[in-house]
């Protein structure tokens, strides 16, 4: 019985652990929107938004209109483009 014990315990303990991702491996991305400034102005489409993810690095986007209810989450892997009331990208940040 004490072999099991001495046993199970260290799985268990190693099922808690937590290792950070090195650096550079995957680990959480951050968003950079100085890179995809030249996108202001142009027209919101699929794949003028996909650009815009694929230079900032981000991991997701949020597309924002007039008006539309946002939570106040920052989020520092997320592209937010913010479009005026023609769909044209005025504002392009992270978080």
């Amino acid at each position: 019985m004490k072999a099991v014990a001495l046993i199970a315990l260290p799985l268990s303990l190693a099922a808690c652990s937590y290792e950070r991702p090195a650096p550079g491996t995957g680990g959480i991305r951050e968003c950079n929107a100085d890179r995809v400034q030249p996108l202001v102005g142009r027209e919101a489409k699929p794949q003028v938004i996909e650009r815009a993810k694929q230079r900032s690095g981000a991991r997701t986007v949020r597309v924002i209109k007039p008006g539309m209810a946002v939570t106040m989450d920052y989020r520092s892997d997320r592209l937010n483009v913010e479009l005026d009331d023609v769909d044209t990208i005025k504002a392009l940040r992270c978080g």
